[in-house]
This record gives structure tokens, C-alpha cells and sequence, in this order.
């Protein structure tokens, strides 16, 4: 798909790179790109992709704008309030771009319509705030064999991950099993409005990487960023020949609701823990439950829990059997977003009724105890 001239001259700057060129561009130009969800995430996603001259974009979403979204959905303004996302962030995409098509989905993914919709889409981006909706988009695309770039947030801490099918693990992979209401939503939990920016530019970065070729894909790799440290880790992933739709005998053939997977998986919800619900447990007779620091070893030297294991997320996956047998744990890290990812890491173990502490060690120091030193 040749470029015009006012493409051209828009989209100087990618001609320039080596990388990119002409020919890269043009792929750009006849890309397909879905994006899940019109919040924090897709907001800057949808908003870099539109820029960079994505032919055909699909903004998917149920909802109409509130006044609390705008701390972060930085793709509507103060006079968009009360209207669909999708069509006001559609009318947004094209005043920045009038030279791409831009498709409005004003509707909620589903286990019904997930595979018609990706479908027609190379490419989708999932920035959905619902667990269960997570689970329908990666088995959608894993059925469909569409590349997916899926992406998290939890106070601030975040999460990134690209599955592409037959090269590396899926979203499932890493978290067999899970429930709606174990990672609290943004209105639960609050949410640093820089940070669904800082995934969602990460989300944008992944997708023409993967449409022009260039690059390395994060693949069999989940990446967290911790925005109160500024750091990023990798905790290292493989497919799992036993994966429910992507593995060597898939049990799933078609996306089905999440209340009927959740139940025949039998899965526990994790239980939340505030700092003060901690310290009062702490305080029992019964004696204080597993605590297991999930915390790199030079955060977890320089100040953790009394009697607390020190297990880092890299390395839980092939730890776990260590909790199997010491009653339900209570998992612990900075913030509180490591730690939730180790909640789901346990549940796909089997390990019933874990803990997360919400909030994490920094929560503790400035409500409980302030010689808790926090890295």
C-alpha cells in the first residue's frame, strides 16, 4: 500500500529510520490494529498508533467517560464527558490522523462476539480493566492465531506481555487460572495516573515492532515496572505443554464465559490484606501466617517483615512446591502489584486462599511500623 504525499511528509521521521523506511511504513499504513479497552492503556496506545499512520484502528468499549477517568485517559477532554468512549475517542484518533480509518466498538467483549471482532483485526491490544476479559481476548487470539500485546495496572506497579502465536507462551501460560475480582480495578485500588501512559506507550512500541518486523518482540518474557522505584525486571516464561487453549492437548476450543471456566477450575479468590488487617493477624494467638517477599534479594536486605521468606518473583514459579504444606501465605512486595502477581502464580499451583498485602512494604512503613526500611 503506497504512501501519498501528505503521508509522506507526515511520517518523515519514520522515513529516516533505517528500520522502518518506506517499506515499513507502508506496513504500518496496511496494518489492522484492535485496541481493548479506551481507558489508561488504550488512551496512549490508540493515541501513538493513530500518529504513527496505523491504516485501520478498532477501539473497543462499552463505556461512557467519567469525570474520575480523566486523570489518565489522556485520549478525551472535560467536553466529552457522559458520551461513548469509542465514538469520542474515534473522533479524537482522527483529528490527530484524518488519514487512517478508525472503527468505534461501542460494545463489551465477550466469549460470543470475541472471535468475530478480532477477526478482523492482524493485531490486538488488550488494555482492558477486567480480569475475566483478559482471559476471552488472549483465547480469542490464540484461537484465531492473532498476535496479542496485553497489559496491566495496579497502583504503581504495571505489567507488560506479547504473545505471538506458535513463538512463545500465551497470557494463560503464565496465569493458568484466575477470577474476576482478584485483581482489584482501578476504582478499587487507585492507579498513579502517569503509569497506564508509561504500559500503554510500552503496549504502542510492541505493536510496530511487530508490524514492521523489527526489533525483539517481548516474547516468553513479562516485564513489570515499578514507577515508585523506577525500575524494570523481566521474570522469564515458557509455554506450558499443559496450557488450557494454547498447549499440546488444549482443553479450550472456543472463548467460554470466565464464570463457567472459574468454577470447573475451582480456583480460590485471593484474600487482600491491609496493612492493619496484617498486623492484627500478626498480633494472634494462632501465630502469623507464611509472609513471602516476592522483592528482588538487595530490596529484601534492606528491610522486610520479622520472619519473612524471601522468594523473588523470577524465581516462584519453580519455589512453590516450598509453600504447598505450610498453610495459605500472605505474599509481599513493595507496592503491592508483584505480589498480586504472585497471588495468581500460587492459585494456578493450587494453593488455596493466598494473601496479598495491599499497599506492600510501603504501606506497612508509613502505617505500622516506620523502621521497616523500604529499597
Amino acid at each position: 500500500m503506497s504512501l501519498t504525499e501528505s503521508e509522506r511528509a507526515r511520517y518523515a521521521r519514520h522515513l529516516t529510520l533505517a528500520e522502518i523506511g518506506l517499506a515499513g511504513q507502508e506496513k504500518i499504513k496496511s496494518a489492522r490494529v484492535l485496541v481493548v479497552g479506551a481507558g489508561g492503556l488504550g488512551s496512549p496506545a490508540a493515541l501513538y498508533l493513530a500518529a504513527a499512520g496505523c491504516g485501520t484502528l478498532g477501539l473497543l468499549d462499552c463505556d461512557p467517560l467519567e469525570r474520575s477517568n480523566l486523570q489518565r485517559q489522556i485520549l478525551f477532554d472535560t467536553g466529552a464527558l457522559g458520551r461513548s468512549k469509542a465514538v469520542a475517542g474515534r473522533e479524537r484518533l482522527l483529528a490527530l490522523n484524518p488519514e487512517i480509518r478508525v472503527n468505534a466498538h461501542e460494545l463489551e467483549l465477550s466469549a460470543a462476539n470475541a472471535l468475530e471482532i478480532i477477526a478482523a483485526y492482524d493485531l490486538v491490544l488488550d488494555g482492558s480493566d477486567r480480569l475475566a476479559t483478559r482471559y476471552v481476548v488472549n483465547d480469542a487470539c490464540v484461537l484465531s492465531g492473532r498476535p496479542l500485546v496485553s497489559a496491566a495496572v495496579h497502583r504503581f506497579e504495571g505489567q507488560l506481555f506479547t504473545y505471538v502465536p506458535r513463538r512463545g507462551p500465551c497470557y494463560r501460560c503464565l496465569f493458568p487460572h484466575a477470577e474476576d475480582g482478584v485483581v482489584a480495578n482501578c476504582a478499587q485500588a487507585g492507579v498513579l495516573g502517569v503509569l497506564p501512559g508509561v504500559l500503554g506507550t510500552l503496549q504502542a512500541t510492541e505493536a510496530l515492532k511487530l508490524i514492521t518486523g523489527i526489533g525483539e518482540p517481548l516474547l516468553g518474557r513479562l516485564l513489570t515496572y515499578d514507577a515508585l522505584a523506577m525500575r524494570f525486571r523481566e521474570l522469564r516464561a515458557r509455554r506450558r505443554s499443559d496450557c488450557a487453549v494454547c498447549g499440546d492437548t488444549p482443553s479450550i476450543s472456543e472463548p467460554k464465559d470466565p464464570q463457567a471456566m472459574n468454577r470447573s477450575g475451582a480456583s480460590e479468590n485471593v484474600r487482600r490484606l491491609s496493612v492493619a488487617d496484617l498486623d492484627t493477624l500478626l498480633r494472634a494467638p494462632a501465630g502469623a501466617p507464611p509472609l513471602v517477599d516476592v522483592r528482588e534479594v538487595h530490596e529484601f536486605e534492606v528491610g522486610h517483615l520479622s520472619g519473612s521468606v524471601n522468594i523473588p518473583l523470577g524465581t516462584l514459579p519453580q519455589r512453590l512446591h516450598e509453600l504447598s504444606d505450610r498453610g495459605a501465605p500472605v505474599f509481599i512486595c513493595r507496592s503491592g502489584g508483584r505480589s498480586m502477581a504472585a497471588c495468581q502464580m500460587a492459585l494456578a499451583a493450587n494453593i488455596a486462599s493466598p494473601a496479598n498485602l495491599e499497599g506492600g512494604l510501603l504501606a506497612w512503613s508509613a502505617q505500622i511500623d516506620p523502621s521497616v526500611r523500604v529499597a
